[in-house]
């Protein structure tokens, strides 16, 4: 391997290949559920860096992981355990190339950080609206890598829908050059969307040109009460209804999530929180959320002082705040008079607004706080998430009593975050250990039943790969499989993330 990490220095320089000192930040995943050993952490500078990195890792049979911000929740971005893989950092490149005012577009280098990114449009006069909570951290390489979602896919669609085209480096150290910004280009196979949620198994992601937005004009934000899901459900039509393509954000908290936020971060006023601290640390009392089983949700706020489900909704508008506020007000109104609303509080500015989203953020950092847990990222449809929750809330709770259901997530587009966390009074490590194989195949089955998915927006990586040879069909899986042997015959692009290893060349 020495042979080999010369090489790299050259074509890098020295100070970029990284193969002594504390490489935590490059070797283990975010949740701190996996580290692996690099050979060296290389980070290149430019795509034809990239591509004589490849190269030369190809030719000496090295495979390689390409990594951005590391802040992937699927372990789809660190080495394994082996110390013979080499970690094609691409934070270095993180230069926003141009801004294209005309055809509304911005050329922008993998590396760069999502937030680097929205102050960069935010300063030309435009808007990206790509929002995560990790957008301090993660690049917009990483984004479309695994097609991220976040918090406004409700109106501009997920990464995949933002970007107009991309550079790439192949397996073989090509550099494919698709950065043409053009919005109609129907000249065969459509490799940009090939590569966008591919994890890094096809190609480098060294640049893309993606969509920009006009600014709105105003914005409103409102943080409401609702009996259950199923009104919940109700208010989204309703909003789809009075605010149209205005409907920015609609997210989803059930009260036990906010009520790990009200216990660990006290110092934010969660709305309608009542006596959400204390039900947070009561081991083995039903949550709010809870139906009977075989029941429905209950209608109306019960005598544990919190309404079971809050919904934080946004309204961006491109004419005037006069015009938004009236739609809003008239949305609230018919919330109210439908039942489907039992309480509401409407940020009066910007900064009120972002405090209501910054608790709606805490839920995952709260939950951490609380404990180990296990995470699932699962999406169904619209109308068919109050039945999954109330039936798979039921069966979790009977076959493990005082499991704590922390439910939240994305309801616009479908996408919860129905995660589960240790009884109170259990051990959150022995928990995990021996319990989360059997959550996972109850709730990952019931997702299936109801006809989803049980990877919405954070992807396969390692984590997953087992769970997609299970739900995904035999067809499926051979097209994959065959598109990876096409592309990546060496199989030197993240071996064993979203397709097993050993049954890559079967």
């Amino acid at each position: 391997m020495t042979d080999l990490l010369d090489r790299l220095r050259a074509i890098v320089g020295a100070p970029n290949v990284l193969t002594e000192g504390d490489l935590t930040a490059y070797e283990q995943d975010w949740r701190k559920r996996d580290r692996g050993k690099a050979l060296a952490v290389v980070r290149p500078g430019s795509a034809r860096q990239v591509a004589d990195v490849v190269k030369a890792c190809a030719a000496a049979g090295t495979s390689l992981v390409p990594q951005g911000g590391n802040t992937g929740l699927a372990v789809g971005s660190t080495p394994d355990a082996s110390g013979k893989q080499v970690v094609l950092s691409l934070q270095r490149m993180n230069a926003v190339r141009e801004i294209d005012g005309a055809n509304m577009t911005v050329t922008v280098e993998a590396g760069c950080v999502l937030q680097s990114l929205q102050e960069a449009a935010e300063k030309a006069g435009y808007l990206f609206p790509l929002s995560l909570a990790a957008e301090g951290s993660c690049t917009i390489g990483g984004n479309l890598a695994t097609n991220a979602g976040g918090t406004q896919v409700v109106r501009y669609g997920n990464t995949r829908d933002l970007c107009l085209g991309l550079e790439v480096v192949t397996p073989q150290g090509e550099i494919w050059e698709g950065t043409t910004g053009l919005r109609k280009d129907n000249t065969g196979y459509d490799l940009r969307d090939l590569m966008i949620g591919s994890e890094g198994t096809l190609g480098i992601i060294t640049a893309a040109t993606m969509k920009l937005y006009p600014m709105p004009a105003a914005q409103l934000t409102a943080w409401a009460a609702v009996p259950s899901l199923n009104h919940a459900v109700t208010l989204l039509g309703l909003a789809h209804q009075y605010l149209g393509a205005g409907l920015t954000g609609f997210e989803v908290m059930g009260q036990f999530a906010l009520s790990l936020v009200v216990k660990h971060f006290p110092q934010l006023r969660v709305p309608f929180a009542g006596d959400a601290s204390a039900r947070a640390s009561a081991p083995g009392r039903p949550e709010p959320d809870a139906a009977p089983s075989g029941g429905s949700e209950p209608d109306t706020v019960g005598s544990v002082g919190a309404t079971p489900w809050c919904v934080l909704l946004e309204n961006s508008d491109s004419e005037s705040e006069d015009h938004a506020r009236t739609r809003f007000e008239a949305l609230l109104e018919k919330a109210f008079e439908d039942g489907c609303v039992t309480d509401a509080v409407v940020a009066e500015n910007l900064a009120q607004a972002h405090q209501l989203w910054h608790i709606r953020e805490s839920i995952p950092l709260a939950q951490a706080e609380e404990g180990l847990n296990i995470k699932h990222d699962i999406s169904i449809a619209v109308s068919r998430i109050p039945a999954f929750v109330s039936s798979t809330d039921a069966l979790l709770r009977s076959e493990i009593p005082g499991v704590r259901l922390v439910n939240f997530g994305h309801l616009g587009d479908g996408n919860l975050h129905y995660n589960v966390q240790a009884p109170a009074d259990g051990d959150a490590k022995a928990f995990l250990r021996d319990e989360e194989a059997r959550v996972n195949g109850l709730v990952y089955d019931a997702v299936e039943q109801f006809g989803g998915s049980f990877s919405a927006e954070h992807g396969i990586g390692a984590l997953k790969v087992d769970k997609l040879e299970k739900h995904k069909s035999p067809v499926a899986l051979g097209m994959m499989r065959a598109i990876k042997r096409g592309l990546d015959p060496q199989n030197i692009l993240n071996p064993g993330r979203v397709l097993r290893a050993e049954t890559f060349s079967s």
